[in-house]
């Protein structure tokens, strides 16, 4: 499944904890903004890890998880291209 996930964190250090642990899942495409080829069960894992870090009270991360048909209407205006599968996972 493809997944955007975008956030909102004040603090530097939940910040960078969380672009790690993201990275270990989709490719960083903005500033506050990875796109995540993941299967559902991978998914699930990501989010159990998202809420363990962030503070719910200060903190906003979004998912949004895309179908098939969805991820091929992305129309990226400017430099960048939209994530493609990865060779491998690293976790």
């Amino acid at each position: 499944m493809f997944v955007v996930v975008s956030y909102d964190i004040p603090s530097n250090r939940t910040r960078r904890k969380l672009h790690k642990l993201l990275s270990g899942y989709g490719e960083w495409t903005q500033y506050s903004i990875f796109e995540c080829i993941v299967s559902e069960k991978l998914y699930s894992e990501l989010k159990k890890k998202i809420v363990k870090l962030v503070d719910s009270e200060i903190d906003s991360v979004r998912c949004y998880a895309l179908c098939a048909p969805c991820k091929e209407k992305i129309e990226i205006i400017g430099n960048g291209s939209v994530a493609e599968n990865p060779l491998s996972y690293v976790v």
